[in-house]
């Protein structure tokens, strides 16, 4: 294996770990953003099953605040949009992520194998 070869192959290696890297943040980026979109969800749902006139409270530090219902379903509507946007933003890089990762792993694999190729002549 020649000095060239052996530095082309090492770079494309890393190459391919840090693709794996950057895939793994973003499918723990997609768990949460999905676990986030869950409860909110729940949250949107128990807000319809709400009188109009009912109470809302919302956290603010060990403190529990009044706020109007119909500000705190726009809040958590909005929260969902953002979410839902958020994961397609995600879905759509780790797609993009994927085919990255195939295709470097594939120019590894012919790399190894032209190396292969000229140990064996």
């Amino acid at each position: 294996m020649s000095e060239q070869q052996r530095k082309k192959l090492e770079s494309e290696t890393m190459a391919l770990q840090k693709l794996q890297k950057e895939y793994s943040t973003l499918v723990a980026s997609r768990q949460k953003l999905d676990s986030q979109l869950q409860e909110n969800t729940l949250v949107s749902n128990e807000f319809k099953l709400l009188n109009d006139g009912a109470r809302v409270y919302k956290m603010i530090g060990p403190v529990l605040v009044p706020q109007d219902k119909s500000e705190a379903t726009a809040n958590v509507e909005k929260r969902l949009e953002y979410i839902t946007d958020e994961l397609g933003r995600i879905e759509k890089r780790i797609a993009h992520q994927g085919k990255e990762q195939e295709e470097k792993s594939v120019e590894i694999f012919k790399l190894q194998m032209d190396i292969q190729g000229i140990s064996k002549a």
